[in-house]
């Protein structure tokens, strides 16, 4: 073999000698690829890394993480050091790694209503939430005033004329329409805001000198569903928002059972009242003599938390003031009496997937292959309490929101649901088509090219039930028209519950969604241009 490769290209050459060009080129310029630094930097999140941070953070030294206790100061400071060792740079006001973030926590300690006698229960036949009222001791009364809708507007007004100074009153929610459902204050069957938010007849109480204002809700079952897990315990809100509701009469909603014990006799005197409404649009308030006592009281404490930010500046000066954030909530349910709930899924496992990808990232960084975009790797406190955190960031950003190209959130990603369970080497995607197709597009691409993951998007159905694209906190980034995509394992029956420990955690399948989330996130920082929203935002 070798003398006939001898003769071949000594012929070649001698062909060439002669003025013959060969029909043949010996040698091809051989492409040289570049190298692909998303793989490189991808492999250094590892099954055993993330094993070690969630080992840490699901720890019982942690106490189940929740907000405002120590167990959550914990892991917010093994997140800080953890930032600290990659050489990621303090970004927040006191150059260090967190974002304070203010909480009060207020629950009811009593709450009693009495008509006539007759105690009516709080979440049976009526509810309050605490955030929303003062405190008052026990008011009893012999007269409750009937003022209509509540409204005081320039078209009108159920004020005009009423002395309400300190009195109880009760109204009917909506406003007043014709026959035809044209409304008084707008002229068109449309609604005006005084239907469109309660808070403007608690706004017109309060200015009013109201004591309390009762609302009567036909549909009070449906309200006690929909706000009952509010309202069973503690409610943590944000020191901004309490500082709204302090604009607001004390309140309650009150079942039809309740209105109807304190008209009493005077039913026809309130019906024709309110057939006054409707045919001419002029109020008229019916003062009604009956015995009713209410009292609120609560307990209050406020709360800090942190949300803790990890930095990567982009490296294209055109290009670094946009931004990717991506985020995972590190808070969870804490201690019930001597029970820990350590939440390794819930959100222990999307904490340590962050972590692992936000130290992928400032490696990259620092062997000059950084991201052209920067990233903001943001753990999120208070989402057990209401997306809190989150909340707190979008109203008040490190960085302004404008310039926030799309958020990546991390959710329960370390277990396998029922569905899954001969194949671990899925993740439901929910959100990447709510607002961007590029984004869904891009998440699609990065999954093809490198982790061949099953992209299941059954829970980003607009009819899904458990409406979990409202659930975490790229909701909050979706509500302010940021593109947004959440990563999620589905539910287990460990759910919430002491049970969902380390031992029941798939680190290989953390990995996978850990390199899923470091190349979608690595695609979006590194476009010519940004992605578009061109979904309009449904709500």
């Amino acid at each position: 073999m070798k003398t006939l490769n001898i003769v071949i290209v000594f012929l070649l050459c001698s062909w060439n000698m002669f003025g013959q060009q060969p029909t043949l080129n010996l040698v091809e310029k051989v492409k040289v690829q570049p190298p692909d630094y998303a793989a490189q930097f991808a492999e250094t999140i590892s099954s055993e890394d993330l094993s070690k941070h969630l080992h840490i953070l699901a720890s019982d030294e942690f106490e189940g993480r929740e907000t405002g206790e120590p167990g959550n100061k914990k892991a917010a400071e093994y997140i800080a050091e953890q930032f600290q060792s990659f050489g990621l740079p303090g970004i927040s006001e006191n150059k260090d790694y967190f974002q304070k973030v203010s909480f009060s926590w207020t629950s009811w300690s009593e709450i009693v209503m009495h008509v006539k006698g007759e105690r009516f229960k709080h979440l049976w036949n009526f509810l309050s939430f605490p955030t929303q009222n003062d405190n008052i001791p026990l008011t009893e009364t012999n007269e409750v005033i009937m003022l209509g809708y509540g409204i005081d507007d320039e078209k009108y007004s159920d004020y005009k004329n009423v002395d309400v100074k300190g009195k109880v009153v009760i109204v009917y929610k909506g406003e007043p329409k014709d026959e035809n459902g044209v409304s008084f204050l707008t002229g068109t069957t449309e609604e005006s805001a005084w239907s469109q938010n309660l808070a403007t007849k608690l706004v017109a109480a309060k200015k009013h000198g109201v004591r309390t204002i009762l609302i009567i809700e036909d549909r009070l079952q449906e309200e006690l569903g929909k706000y009952r897990h509010y309202l069973m315990g503690p409610r943590i809100t944000l020191g901004e928002e309490a500082a709204v509701y302090k604009e607001f009469a004390n309140n309650a909603l009150v079942s039809t059972n309740i209105a109807k014990a304190l008209i009493g006799k005077r039913l026809k005197k309130v019906v024709k009242a309110r057939e006054k409404y409707w045919k001419k649009g002029k109020p008229k308030a019916v003062k009604l003599k009956t015995k009713f006592s209410f009292k609120q009281s609560k307990s209050e404490k406020t709360l800090a938390g942190e949300n803790v930010l990890g930095y990567i500046e982009g490296t294209d000066p055109e290009l670094k003031h946009e931004l990717v954030v991506i985020t995972a909530h590190y808070d969870h349910l804490g201690k019930r009496g001597d029970g820990i709930y350590n939440g390794a899924d819930d959100n222990g496992s999307g904490t340590s997937t962050a972590i692992e990808v936000a130290q992928a990232l400032a490696e990259a960084k620092a062997a000059g292959q950084g991201t052209r975009r920067s990233v903001l790797v943001m753990l999120v406190t208070g989402e057990e309490k209401g997306l809190l955190g989150s909340q707190y960031y979008t109203e008040f950003p490190t960085f302004p929101l404008e310039n926030t190209i799309a958020n990546i959130n991390i959710d329960m990603v370390g277990r396998v649901d029922e569905k899954y369970k001969d194949n671990p080497d899925y993740i439901y995607v929910i959100g990447s088509d709510r607002l961007s197709t590029e984004l869904h597009e891009i998440n699609e691409a990065a999954n093809k090219e490198y982790t061949n993951l099953v992209l299941d998007y059954t829970y980003n159905a607009e009819d899904d039930p458990n409406r979990y694209y409202y659930r975490s906190d790229h909701y909050n980034f979706a509500e302010k028209g940021i593109p947004a995509i959440f990563y999620f394992n589905g539910t287990h029956p460990d759910y919430h519950l002491t049970s969902d420990t380390v031992e029941k955690i798939n680190f290989d399948k953390m990995e996978k969604i850990g390199k899923l989330v470091f190349h979608t996130a690595w695609k979006l920082a590194n476009r010519d241009k940004r992605i578009i929203v061109d979904v309009p935002q449904k709500k």
